[in-house]
């Protein structure tokens, strides 16, 4: 093998194992939390960091894809205006908090977004002066450093903010592992990778280069936060605060197979491709199939096991509170395939300079959930919404797939028989679960 194939694969494990420890650390969490606080909370602060990250996405110029990509990734005065940029984006973001406060809170009727919103937001202040040393380090995929960093910054918010659950079960625990976690993050950014440290510094080349590469991101990461967050925006004005608390548990489930392709795109795929970005298209292609194949068996099996098993998993692990998260994960995690299988050919666009197309495939895709999530829930009520929300990855999926095609890099042939094997999988499960005495999982909602 070559040395980059070594490192892609030393990025992969690590990002296997990284992302492993995460969850684990996430679902642990999530289990003392959902036994120390009501449903109620949860919905409230997915509406918080809704707005937070919708704020985050439409700001966003690229800076870290622009360090990974750039050939001046390396280069100090590059790296300092970058973070520069990046500090006062963060200050503007806080801002913008709080000019959105009043409106929210008003358009939602609830009362405590005034406050929560500026209160969160400050993490995007303080995040703001995070060493540019995170990004070198996912420029040279050095992922072992990164996955100890992580991990640790989670370890130490899930302690702080559970220790402060368990004495005060208030909408405060939330807010402040919150606002620790920023600040622990910056902190220990500046000593991951010791020498390196970050100044003030306005350099015109390399201003010119950020915003060159960012506009497309900065239109790709907008369409992002609509097409992704916009099931919170919209379920939060027709579930009530109880029912998106459990559709966000239902949904941290569904999201995993997305998650892991999210993570192995950031921190292996789009560095490694963007190193072998001017390899002919034919011979670029040849590598992306070949190395994408076992990627996608891997998530065909993850969703077909939740898809089958879901249900049983959340009867087991929480209340009669969130049983209706149950067949909410039977239903959101089979269209989480789409999204999946997008993932993977997206960051190769990105890595070649191509970020249009995803930037119109989750344009597609708001224009989607924005008519057929209310149309489903006021035909059907929340199924009705939640089959909308399963199929809205479709048109994302339509447009990369187009977009593959035109830039020589079409893996349609691929798509085809690992979906097919899905739907194999899906019916030897439920074959298998039936023989079992399980019944179906969609059982509370066809009764059968």
């Amino acid at each position: 093998m070559t040395s980059l194939e070594k490192l892609a694969i030393r990025g992969a494990v690590w990002t296997f194992v990284g992302y492993g420890s995460s969850q684990i650390l996430r679902f642990i969490g999530n289990l003392i939390l959902t036994r120390l606080l009501v449903p109620e909370l949860f919905g409230l602060m997915a509406l918080v960091y809704t707005f937070i990250t919708g704020l985050n996405l439409f700001s966003d110029i690229g800076i870290r894809p622009s360090i990974i990509q750039n050939q001046r990734g390396d280069d100090p005065v590059f790296l300092n205006t970058a973070w520069t940029l990046q500090v006062i984006r963060g200050w503007i973001l806080w801002f913008c908090c709080f000019l959105v406060a009043l409106p929210v809170s008003r358009f939602y009727e609830e009362p405590r977004l005034l406050w929560l919103l500026p209160l969160v937001g400050a993490t995007a202040a303080i995040e703001g002066f995070s060493s540019t040393a995170l990004a070198t380090l996912s420029r040279n995929v050095a992922v072992a450093k990164l996955t100890v960093f992580e991990v640790g910054v989670q370890v130490a918010s899930l302690l702080v903010t559970v220790l402060w659950a368990y004495f005060d079960r208030s909408i405060w625990a939330l807010v402040g592992g919150s606002l620790f976690a920023s600040l622990f993050r910056v902190i220990w950014s500046y000593q991951i990778e010791p020498g390196v440290s970050n100044r003030f510094a306005w350099d015109k080349s390399a201003l010119t280069d950020l915003t060159q590469f960012g506009r497309w991101i900065f239109l790709s990461t907008a369409m992002t936060f609509l097409a992704t967050q916009a099931d919170r925006l919209i379920l939060g004005k027709l579930f009530s605060l109880d029912m998106l608390g459990v559709y966000t548990v239902a949904f941290a489930f569904a999201d995993l197979p997305n998650a892991i392709i999210t993570q192995i795109n950031g921190k292996v795929i789009f560095p490694i491709v963007s190193r072998r970005a001017d390899l002919p298209r034919h011979s670029l292609r040849q590598k992306i199939l070949q190395k994408r194949l076992p990627l996608l068996l891997g998530l065909a099996i993850l969703i077909a096991l939740l898809s089958s098993f879901g249900d049983v998993l959340i009867h087991t692990l929480y209340d009669t509170r969130y049983r209706d998260a149950a067949w909410m994960l039977s239903i959101l995690v089979l269209g989480i395939w789409f999204l999946a299988i997008s993932r993977t050919i997206h960051s190769s666009l990105l890595a070649v300079g191509k970020p249009i197309y995803g930037a119109f495939g989750f344009m597609l895709k708001f224009l989607y959930l924005l008519g057929a999530v209310p149309l489903g829930f006021a035909q059907f009520g929340a199924v009705g919404a939640i089959v909308a929300m399963a199929f809205s990855d479709l048109p994302f999926y339509s447009v990369i797939s187009y977009g593959a095609w035109r830039e020589k890099l079409a893996t349609t042939r691929q798509d085809i028989l690992v979906t097919l094997l899905l739907i194999g999988l899906l019916i030897s499960l439920g074959a298998g679960r039936a023989l079992l005495g399980f019944g179906s999982p969609f059982h509370p909602i066809t009764g059968t």
